[in-house]
Protein backbone atom coordinates (compact mmCIF):
# COMPACT_ATOMS: atom_id res chain seq x y z
CA UNK A 1 0.00 0.00 0.00
CA UNK A 2 2.88 2.32 1.15
CA UNK A 3 4.61 1.74 -2.37
CA UNK A 4 1.27 2.83 -4.25
CA UNK A 5 0.62 5.78 -2.27
CA UNK A 6 4.24 7.24 -2.21
CA UNK A 7 6.82 7.39 -5.22
CA UNK A 8 10.31 7.67 -3.69
CA UNK A 9 11.52 4.96 -1.92
CA UNK A 10 12.66 7.08 1.20
CA UNK A 11 8.92 7.76 2.13
CA UNK A 12 8.48 4.80 1.53
CA UNK A 13 10.63 3.29 3.10
CA UNK A 14 9.69 5.81 6.49
CA UNK A 15 6.22 4.61 6.31
CA UNK A 16 7.29 0.75 6.50
CA UNK A 17 9.66 0.90 8.87
CA UNK A 18 7.90 2.80 11.38
CA UNK A 19 5.76 1.45 14.42
CA UNK A 20 2.68 -0.67 13.52
CA UNK A 21 3.63 -0.67 9.73
CA UNK A 22 0.62 -4.11 9.32
CA UNK A 23 -1.85 -2.67 10.89
CA UNK A 24 -1.64 1.21 9.35
CA UNK A 25 -1.54 -0.78 6.06
CA UNK A 26 -4.31 -2.81 6.51
CA UNK A 27 -6.28 0.46 7.84
CA UNK A 28 -5.31 2.27 4.75
CA UNK A 29 -6.31 -1.00 2.66
CA UNK A 30 -9.78 -0.65 4.44
CA UNK A 31 -10.40 3.23 3.74
CA UNK A 32 -9.56 2.40 0.20
CA UNK A 33 -12.38 -0.14 0.20
CA UNK A 34 -14.62 2.50 1.41
CA UNK A 35 -13.95 4.94 -1.47
CA UNK A 36 -11.89 7.00 -0.21
CA UNK A 37 -9.32 9.34 -2.59
CA UNK A 38 -5.56 9.03 -3.41
CA UNK A 39 -5.27 12.40 -1.93
CA UNK A 40 -7.19 11.61 1.27
CA UNK A 41 -5.02 8.42 1.63
CA UNK A 42 -1.93 10.12 1.72
CA UNK A 43 -3.41 12.55 4.43
CA UNK A 44 -4.29 9.53 6.31
CA UNK A 45 -0.99 7.54 6.26
CA UNK A 46 0.76 10.67 7.31
CA UNK A 47 -1.64 10.89 10.27
CA UNK A 48 -1.31 7.63 11.11
CA UNK A 49 2.49 8.00 10.75
CA UNK A 50 2.55 10.72 13.46
CA UNK A 51 0.12 8.72 15.66
CA UNK A 52 2.21 5.29 15.62
CA UNK A 53 4.62 6.02 17.62
CA UNK A 54 2.56 7.57 20.60
CA UNK A 55 0.28 4.17 20.09
CA UNK A 56 2.58 2.00 20.19
CA UNK A 57 3.45 2.81 23.61
CA UNK A 58 0.62 2.33 24.98
CA UNK A 59 0.17 -1.36 25.71
CA UNK A 60 -3.29 -2.60 25.55
CA UNK A 61 -6.63 -0.86 24.92
CA UNK A 62 -7.07 3.00 24.61
CA UNK A 63 -8.81 5.27 25.86
CA UNK A 64 -10.43 8.53 24.82
CA UNK A 65 -8.16 10.20 27.18
CA UNK A 66 -4.88 8.15 26.08
CA UNK A 67 -5.94 9.39 22.39
CA UNK A 68 -5.85 12.76 23.20
CA UNK A 69 -2.46 12.34 24.46
CA UNK A 70 -1.45 10.75 21.51
CA UNK A 71 -2.82 14.00 19.52
CA UNK A 72 -0.94 16.04 21.71
CA UNK A 73 2.57 14.49 21.20
CA UNK A 74 1.64 14.52 17.47
CA UNK A 75 1.41 18.52 17.21
CA UNK A 76 -1.82 19.60 15.91
CA UNK A 77 -3.24 22.77 18.36
CA UNK A 78 -6.38 22.38 20.60
CA UNK A 79 -9.40 23.56 18.74
CA UNK A 80 -7.92 23.16 15.17
CA UNK A 81 -9.75 21.54 12.03
CA UNK A 82 -6.22 19.27 11.76
CA UNK A 83 -6.66 18.26 15.37
CA UNK A 84 -9.88 16.99 15.07
CA UNK A 85 -8.82 15.09 11.66
CA UNK A 86 -6.05 13.43 14.04
CA UNK A 87 -8.48 12.26 16.33
CA UNK A 88 -10.93 11.07 14.14
CA UNK A 89 -8.60 9.14 12.61
CA UNK A 90 -6.88 7.91 15.52
CA UNK A 91 -10.75 6.66 17.04
CA UNK A 92 -11.18 4.86 14.30
CA UNK A 93 -7.71 3.21 13.69
CA UNK A 94 -7.51 2.37 17.30
CA UNK A 95 -11.41 0.57 16.53
CA UNK A 96 -10.52 -1.19 13.58
CA UNK A 97 -7.65 -2.74 15.66
CA UNK A 98 -9.81 -3.77 18.63
CA UNK A 99 -8.37 -1.60 21.11
CA UNK A 100 -10.36 1.14 21.59
CA UNK A 101 -12.15 1.43 24.98
CA UNK A 102 -15.52 2.83 23.94
CA UNK A 103 -16.91 5.08 26.39
CA UNK A 104 -17.29 4.76 29.36
CA UNK A 105 -16.03 0.99 30.15
CA UNK A 106 -13.05 1.33 31.71
CA UNK A 107 -14.17 2.98 34.63
CA UNK A 108 -17.12 0.56 35.06
CA UNK A 109 -19.51 3.16 34.28
CA UNK A 110 -21.49 1.77 31.59
CA UNK A 111 -23.51 -0.58 33.49
CA UNK A 112 -25.01 2.21 35.18
CA UNK A 113 -25.45 4.20 32.26
CA UNK A 114 -27.79 1.05 30.68
CA UNK A 115 -30.08 0.73 33.26
CA UNK A 116 -30.74 4.50 33.91
CA UNK A 117 -31.46 4.52 29.94
CA UNK A 118 -33.99 1.90 30.86
CA UNK A 119 -35.30 3.57 33.58
CA UNK A 120 -35.77 7.07 31.13
CA UNK A 121 -37.15 4.78 27.81
CA UNK A 122 -39.87 2.65 30.57
CA UNK A 123 -40.39 4.14 33.47
CA UNK A 124 -40.35 8.35 32.11
CA UNK A 125 -41.14 7.84 29.07
CA UNK A 126 -38.96 10.10 27.21
CA UNK A 127 -37.86 10.79 23.69
CA UNK A 128 -35.32 8.95 22.38
CA UNK A 129 -33.38 12.27 21.82
CA UNK A 130 -33.41 13.56 24.99
CA UNK A 131 -32.33 10.11 26.31
CA UNK A 132 -29.23 10.03 23.94
CA UNK A 133 -28.40 13.51 24.93
CA UNK A 134 -28.61 12.48 28.92
CA UNK A 135 -26.32 9.53 28.39
CA UNK A 136 -23.74 11.98 26.10
CA UNK A 137 -23.35 14.10 28.86
CA UNK A 138 -22.93 11.80 31.90
CA UNK A 139 -20.46 10.04 29.49
CA UNK A 140 -18.36 13.39 29.28
CA UNK A 141 -18.77 13.66 33.07
CA UNK A 142 -17.42 9.80 33.64
CA UNK A 143 -14.50 10.15 31.02
CA UNK A 144 -13.25 12.67 33.02
CA UNK A 145 -13.51 11.50 36.45
CA UNK A 146 -10.09 11.09 37.82
CA UNK A 147 -9.04 7.31 37.25
CA UNK A 148 -9.65 6.17 41.34
CA UNK A 149 -13.07 6.79 41.01
CA UNK A 150 -13.72 3.57 40.07
CA UNK A 151 -17.43 3.16 40.34
CA UNK A 152 -20.21 5.78 41.71
CA UNK A 153 -19.85 5.51 45.55
CA UNK A 154 -16.19 6.89 45.16
CA UNK A 155 -17.86 10.37 42.97
CA UNK A 156 -17.67 13.00 45.12
CA UNK A 157 -19.43 16.81 44.57
CA UNK A 158 -16.35 18.19 44.31
CA UNK A 159 -16.01 16.13 41.20
CA UNK A 160 -19.25 17.20 39.68
CA UNK A 161 -18.59 21.02 40.33
CA UNK A 162 -15.03 20.69 39.01
CA UNK A 163 -16.80 18.93 35.81
CA UNK A 164 -19.79 21.80 35.71
CA UNK A 165 -16.74 24.66 36.63
CA UNK A 166 -14.40 23.14 33.52
CA UNK A 167 -17.73 23.59 31.26
CA UNK A 168 -18.33 27.20 32.17
CA UNK A 169 -14.62 27.73 31.40
CA UNK A 170 -15.09 26.30 28.21
CA UNK A 171 -17.47 28.96 27.16
CA UNK A 172 -20.60 27.14 28.49
CA UNK A 173 -23.77 30.00 28.36
CA UNK A 174 -25.73 29.64 31.53
CA UNK A 175 -29.10 27.82 29.69
CA UNK A 176 -26.55 25.05 28.85
CA UNK A 177 -24.72 24.53 31.70
CA UNK A 178 -28.52 24.47 33.37
CA UNK A 179 -29.61 21.36 31.58
CA UNK A 180 -25.83 19.78 32.27
CA UNK A 181 -26.81 20.06 36.03
CA UNK A 182 -30.33 19.26 35.41
CA UNK A 183 -29.15 16.25 33.56
CA UNK A 184 -26.45 15.18 36.19
CA UNK A 185 -28.83 15.84 38.95
CA UNK A 186 -31.48 13.83 37.42
CA UNK A 187 -29.28 10.64 37.29
CA UNK A 188 -27.71 11.30 40.77
CA UNK A 189 -31.00 11.17 42.73
CA UNK A 190 -31.93 8.08 40.67
CA UNK A 191 -28.84 6.75 41.41
CA UNK A 192 -29.38 7.44 45.37
CA UNK A 193 -32.78 5.57 45.21
CA UNK A 194 -31.10 2.23 43.96
CA UNK A 195 -28.06 2.70 46.58
CA UNK A 196 -25.50 2.97 43.89
CA UNK A 197 -23.71 6.39 45.36
CA UNK A 198 -23.12 8.60 48.32
CA UNK A 199 -26.77 10.14 49.49
CA UNK A 200 -27.04 13.59 48.98
CA UNK A 201 -25.14 13.88 45.48
CA UNK A 202 -28.02 15.40 43.71
CA UNK A 203 -29.49 17.87 46.12
CA UNK A 204 -25.69 19.23 45.92
CA UNK A 205 -25.58 20.06 42.27
CA UNK A 206 -25.93 23.45 41.59
CA UNK A 207 -26.63 25.06 38.24
CA UNK A 208 -26.68 29.09 37.63
CA UNK A 209 -29.79 30.43 38.20
CA UNK A 210 -32.30 31.15 35.62
CA UNK A 211 -35.08 33.14 35.08
CA UNK A 212 -38.51 31.97 32.99
CA UNK A 213 -37.77 33.04 29.46
CA UNK A 214 -34.64 34.34 30.16
CA UNK A 215 -32.82 35.01 26.81
CA UNK A 216 -33.68 36.54 23.69
CA UNK A 217 -33.72 33.84 20.69
CA UNK A 218 -31.59 35.39 18.30
CA UNK A 219 -31.56 34.91 14.90
CA UNK A 220 -30.46 36.25 11.83
CA UNK A 221 -32.77 39.07 10.54
CA UNK A 222 -34.76 38.00 7.38
CA UNK A 223 -32.82 40.14 4.72
CA UNK A 224 -29.59 38.10 5.54
CA UNK A 225 -31.59 34.67 5.34
CA UNK A 226 -32.71 35.68 1.77
CA UNK A 227 -29.03 36.26 0.83
CA UNK A 228 -28.23 33.16 2.73
CA UNK A 229 -30.00 31.86 0.17
CA UNK A 230 -29.47 33.77 -2.58
CA UNK A 231 -25.59 32.66 -2.47
CA UNK A 232 -26.04 28.83 -2.76
CA UNK A 233 -28.02 29.12 -5.99
CA UNK A 234 -24.88 27.95 -8.07
CA UNK A 235 -24.57 25.08 -10.34
CA UNK A 236 -21.74 23.82 -8.25
CA UNK A 237 -22.93 19.94 -6.38
CA UNK A 238 -22.52 21.48 -2.95
CA UNK A 239 -24.16 25.26 -3.66
CA UNK A 240 -27.42 23.12 -5.22
CA UNK A 241 -27.19 20.39 -1.74
CA UNK A 242 -26.68 23.17 0.53
CA UNK A 243 -29.92 24.85 -1.03
CA UNK A 244 -32.19 22.30 -0.39
CA UNK A 245 -30.89 21.99 3.41
CA UNK A 246 -30.85 25.74 4.20
CA UNK A 247 -34.38 26.21 2.49
CA UNK A 248 -35.65 23.72 4.72
CA UNK A 249 -34.27 24.98 7.56
CA UNK A 250 -35.43 28.43 7.12
CA UNK A 251 -38.93 28.13 5.67
CA UNK A 252 -40.00 25.36 7.51
CA UNK A 253 -37.76 26.13 10.62
CA UNK A 254 -37.06 22.28 11.02
CA UNK A 255 -34.32 20.94 13.71
CA UNK A 256 -30.78 19.84 12.38
CA UNK A 257 -31.87 16.19 13.79
CA UNK A 258 -35.48 16.46 11.88
CA UNK A 259 -33.22 17.36 8.56
CA UNK A 260 -30.47 14.97 8.67
CA UNK A 261 -33.26 12.46 9.63
CA UNK A 262 -35.38 12.85 6.67
CA UNK A 263 -35.51 10.30 3.95
CA UNK A 264 -36.64 9.30 0.48
CA UNK A 265 -40.17 7.76 1.59
CA UNK A 266 -40.43 11.19 3.46
CA UNK A 267 -41.37 12.71 0.00
CA UNK A 268 -44.81 12.45 -1.17
CA UNK A 269 -44.38 14.10 -4.77
CA UNK A 270 -48.10 13.29 -5.90
CA UNK A 271 -49.84 15.18 -2.88
CA UNK A 272 -47.08 17.45 -3.02
CA UNK A 273 -45.97 17.18 0.66
CA UNK A 274 -43.21 16.19 3.25
CA UNK A 275 -43.41 14.23 6.03
CA UNK A 276 -40.89 14.94 9.24
CA UNK A 277 -40.26 13.17 12.01
CA UNK A 278 -41.13 14.72 15.17
CA UNK A 279 -38.77 13.10 18.10
CA UNK A 280 -40.50 15.47 20.75
CA UNK A 281 -43.50 14.55 19.88
CA UNK A 282 -43.74 11.08 18.88
CA UNK A 283 -45.21 11.90 15.63
CA UNK A 284 -44.84 12.82 12.12
CA UNK A 285 -46.09 16.06 11.03
CA UNK A 286 -46.98 16.92 7.44
CA UNK A 287 -46.06 19.86 5.41
CA UNK A 288 -47.48 21.43 2.09
CA UNK A 289 -44.33 20.92 -0.10
CA UNK A 290 -43.70 24.58 -1.35
CA UNK A 291 -42.88 24.97 -5.26
CA UNK A 292 -39.61 26.45 -4.54
CA UNK A 293 -38.42 23.67 -1.64
CA UNK A 294 -40.06 20.73 -3.97
CA UNK A 295 -37.71 22.25 -7.57
CA UNK A 296 -34.49 22.54 -5.06
CA UNK A 297 -34.86 19.05 -3.56
CA UNK A 298 -35.62 17.55 -7.40
CA UNK A 299 -32.78 18.79 -8.78
CA UNK A 300 -30.70 18.10 -5.98
CA UNK A 301 -31.76 14.23 -6.01
CA UNK A 302 -31.54 14.19 -10.56
CA UNK A 303 -28.36 15.95 -10.50
CA UNK A 304 -25.88 15.59 -7.08
CA UNK A 305 -27.09 13.06 -4.90
CA UNK A 306 -24.79 9.89 -5.34
CA UNK A 307 -25.74 6.57 -6.47
CA UNK A 308 -26.11 4.66 -3.09
CA UNK A 309 -28.34 2.36 -0.91
CA UNK A 310 -29.03 4.40 1.60
CA UNK A 311 -32.26 6.11 2.11
CA UNK A 312 -31.17 8.88 3.98
CA UNK A 313 -32.17 12.21 1.71
CA UNK A 314 -28.82 14.22 2.33
CA UNK A 315 -25.35 12.52 1.77
CA UNK A 316 -22.05 13.57 1.43
CA UNK A 317 -20.80 14.23 -1.56
CA UNK A 318 -17.26 13.09 -0.82
CA UNK A 319 -16.17 9.39 0.04
CA UNK A 320 -16.82 7.71 1.91
CA UNK A 321 -20.23 7.89 1.05
CA UNK A 322 -22.55 8.24 4.25
CA UNK A 323 -26.23 10.25 5.51
CA UNK A 324 -25.09 13.62 6.71
CA UNK A 325 -25.46 13.56 10.62
CA UNK A 326 -27.20 16.31 12.75
CA UNK A 327 -24.11 18.08 13.29
CA UNK A 328 -23.27 17.74 9.51
CA UNK A 329 -26.45 20.21 8.81
CA UNK A 330 -25.61 22.84 11.32
CA UNK A 331 -21.97 22.52 10.24
CA UNK A 332 -23.35 23.73 6.52
CA UNK A 333 -25.69 26.42 8.35
CA UNK A 334 -22.68 27.99 9.99
CA UNK A 335 -20.31 27.59 7.24
CA UNK A 336 -22.76 29.38 4.84
CA UNK A 337 -23.92 32.16 7.16
CA UNK A 338 -20.30 33.06 8.04
CA UNK A 339 -19.31 32.91 4.39
CA UNK A 340 -21.78 35.96 3.83
CA UNK A 341 -20.40 38.16 7.13
CA UNK A 342 -23.03 36.85 9.16
CA UNK A 343 -21.46 36.29 12.73
CA UNK A 344 -24.40 35.97 15.14
CA UNK A 345 -23.42 32.97 17.61
CA UNK A 346 -24.50 30.85 17.99
CA UNK A 347 -25.12 30.52 14.39
CA UNK A 348 -25.88 27.21 13.31
CA UNK A 349 -28.94 25.44 12.21
CA UNK A 350 -30.79 26.52 14.96
CA UNK A 351 -30.52 30.38 14.45
CA UNK A 352 -32.44 29.80 11.57
CA UNK A 353 -35.41 28.03 13.27
CA UNK A 354 -35.16 31.37 15.45
CA UNK A 355 -35.27 33.19 12.34
CA UNK A 356 -38.12 31.78 10.73
CA UNK A 357 -40.40 31.93 13.77
CA UNK A 358 -39.56 36.14 14.41
CA UNK A 359 -40.29 36.17 10.25
CA UNK A 360 -43.92 34.54 10.90
CA UNK A 361 -44.69 36.34 13.94
CA UNK A 362 -43.66 39.82 12.05
CA UNK A 363 -46.29 38.53 9.26
CA UNK A 364 -48.64 38.27 11.82
CA UNK A 365 -49.19 35.26 12.14
CA UNK A 366 -50.53 33.62 15.69
CA UNK A 367 -48.45 32.33 18.40
CA UNK A 368 -50.89 29.11 18.22
CA UNK A 369 -49.96 29.18 14.29
CA UNK A 370 -46.09 29.58 14.90
CA UNK A 371 -45.83 27.02 17.33
CA UNK A 372 -47.79 24.38 15.02
CA UNK A 373 -45.33 25.15 12.29
CA UNK A 374 -42.34 24.36 14.48
CA UNK A 375 -43.48 21.43 16.18
CA UNK A 376 -43.58 23.05 19.52
CA UNK A 377 -44.95 20.89 22.26
CA UNK A 378 -45.88 23.54 24.51
CA UNK A 379 -46.85 27.13 23.98
CA UNK A 380 -44.34 28.52 26.38
CA UNK A 381 -41.94 27.54 23.85
CA UNK A 382 -43.32 30.36 21.28
CA UNK A 383 -43.89 32.54 23.92
CA UNK A 384 -40.04 33.42 23.90
CA UNK A 385 -40.51 35.25 20.64
CA UNK A 386 -42.96 37.63 22.01
CA UNK A 387 -40.79 39.37 24.26
CA UNK A 388 -39.15 42.05 22.58
CA UNK A 389 -41.05 43.86 19.75
CA UNK A 390 -39.22 46.72 18.50
CA UNK A 391 -41.52 47.65 15.48
CA UNK A 392 -44.35 48.00 18.85
CA UNK A 393 -41.40 49.74 20.60
CA UNK A 394 -40.74 51.91 18.20
CA UNK A 395 -44.59 52.60 17.60
CA UNK A 396 -44.56 53.61 21.26
CA UNK A 397 -41.51 55.60 21.45
CA UNK A 398 -42.97 58.06 19.09
CA UNK A 399 -46.01 58.81 20.95
CA UNK A 400 -45.96 62.53 22.50
CA UNK A 401 -46.55 61.63 26.02
CA UNK A 402 -46.99 65.57 26.91
CA UNK A 403 -50.77 65.81 26.07
CA UNK A 404 -51.43 63.02 28.50
CA UNK A 405 -50.20 64.56 31.13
Amino acid sequence: MFETLFKYPGAQRRYREAPLAHARQQFLEDCERQGYSRTMLKKIAWVLLSLARAIDSQPGRLTNRDIDLAVDRAGPNEGSSSRQLFKHFAIAWARSMGRFEEGTKKCGFAAYLDAFEDHMRSERGLSPVTIATCRERLTWLFDELPSRRRSLLDVRITDIDGFISKKHDNGWTRRSLGALAGSLRCFFRYAESQGWCATGLAAGIEGPRLYEREGIPEGPPWKDVQRLLESTRGDRPVDIRDHAILLLLALYGLRRGEVAHLGLGDLDWEGEAICVSRPKQRCTQRYPLLPVVGDAILRYLREVRPRTAHRHLFMALDPPIRPLSAASISAVAASRLTAIGVTLRPHGAHCLRHACASHLLASGFSLKQIGDHLGHRAANSTLSYTKVDLKGLRQVAEIDLGRFL
